[in-house]
């Protein structure tokens, strides 16, 4: 029986997504959950698995095409019981003979003078349109990404050296400006941002920590339960307090309907950290974080950083969030004014730790590790008093993370 795979929903508001490589040919026998394509959306790159057993009878787009959600991918004559079973004694035959019927994308392959290899370049929808502007083939470069993949930085790189072996005399006027598509993960984001900050009225709250203890703490816990396996930051220290202080303040974890009648206040935590990825800014979001205990939130923590800087990272991820850290620290800047992603009603961004002196108990100056924390709240959901009361609660965690500690056993 011949059915067609409808290309399922696979991340918030995605209609469409950019067909990256095909992992099977027409006439390949297929299983259940066997990888058949990579797609691209503009979030991040997917892995679309067969819903059956049986054999490709039709691709519907070429790679770099654009699919669309609930349309037809691919087709497969599924395969019976009877024909299950019967696959064994037939199935060598039926290569055999596939053998013989050259594929035309194998052919063209082989034809093209500057291309050795049928392998398959690992890289992103964007690296793959600079070659095609450019009319090189991405085989000719060494990718000195994670498992080979083919960098931008890769590709410039190759163009600058080309253009050196070039004719020396290179003319001023020939200099001219440069325009590409706002798409993908940037349009999106300009749009929600667009949208978030034309419906959302934003005030901001700035408190600075002293995280001293806090980074004591941190050197404890890698040096008793950190391995290659498990990096532990600071971030997780900082995703725990704040679910913790989430539970005397549940409105912070709240979201409105659509027409602003009726208040959510949602029950699971489920915690977002801002990752700039090779795709773009992603926010993958850890799930029921006030059932976690420190290290499994470490664990999950590490998981969505490398998925996110991947670009590879599974749409379930990117949704359901309710609240948001930002850590623009780690590239530099103390301060900000972060925008809400909504439907979130607060999100908070980190700044750089500095080493400064300040006062202690007795008037004495003592270096001090101070971080400066900004807040960005819906003006409608909550008001500045409301998060100030929720940010001492969060700050008296970090700074006195023994305190945190003991809240943990009573949840």
């Amino acid at each position: 029986m011949n059915k067609d795979f409808i290309l399922p929903d696979i991340g918030e508001g995605i209609v469409e997504c950019e067909v990256i490589e095909w992992k099977v040919k027409e006439g390949d026998l297929i299983e259940e959950d066997q990888i058949v394509v990579d797609v691209s959306t503009d979030k991040a790159i997917v892995e679309i698995p067969s819903m059956y057993n049986g054999r490709v009878t039709k691709l519907y787009y070429q790679e770099s095409d654009t699919a669309e959600v609930h349309k037809p991918l691919f087709a497969i004559e599924v395969q019976s019981a009877e024909q299950s079973g019967e696959q064994s004694g037939e199935e060598a035959a039926g290569q055999s003979s596939q053998q013989k019927q050259p594929e035309p994308q194998l052919q063209a392959i082989a034809e093209a003078p500057a291309v050795a290899t049928t392998d398959k370049v690992l890289t992103t929808p964007a690296v793959r349109k600079m070659a095609r502007e450019h009319n090189f083939d991405l085989a000719t470069i060494s990718g000195t990404g994670k498992q080979g993949r083919v960098l931008k930085e890769d590709v410039l790189a190759y163009l600058n050296q080309k253009a050196g072996k070039q004719a020396p005399m290179v003319q001023v006027n020939s200099i001219q400006d440069r325009r590409e598509p706002i798409k993908g993960v940037r349009k999106i984001m300009a749009e929600r941002m667009a949208d978030s900050m034309a419906t959302i009225p934003h005030f901001t709250f700035i408190d600075e920590l002293d995280i001293t203890e806090l980074m004591a703490l941190r050197a404890d816990l890698v040096k008793t339960h950190g391995s290659e396996d498990l990096k532990i930051t600071l971030m997780p220290l900082f995703i725990k307090a704040l679910s913790l202080a989430l539970n005397q303040f549940p409105i912070v974890n709240s979201r409105a309907n659509s027409d602003f009648t009726e208040l959510t206040y949602l029950a699971s935590h489920n915690i977002g950290m801002a990752v700039d990825g090779k795709t773009g800014l992603l926010v993958p979001n850890i799930k029921n974080v006030q059932q976690l205990g420190l290290l499994d939130v470490a664990r999950e923590v590490n998981r969505l950083k490398e998925a996110a800087r991947s670009g590879v990272i599974n749409p379930a991820d990117l949704a359901g969030g309710s609240i948001t850290i930002s850590n623009i620290g780690v590239i530099g800047g103390t301060a900000a004014m972060p925008i809400i992603n909504k439907p979130e009603v607060a999100i908070v961004a980190l700044g750089k730790i500095q080493t400064l002196p300040r006062f202690d108990a007795s008037n004495n100056i003592v270096s001090r590790n101070i971080l400066t924390v900004s807040w960005s709240g819906d003006h409608r959901i909550i008001d500045g008093a409301t998060i100030a009361r929720f940010n001492k609660l969060w700050k008296h965690y970090l700074e006195q993370p023994q305190t945190m500690l003991l809240a943990m056993l009573e949840y």
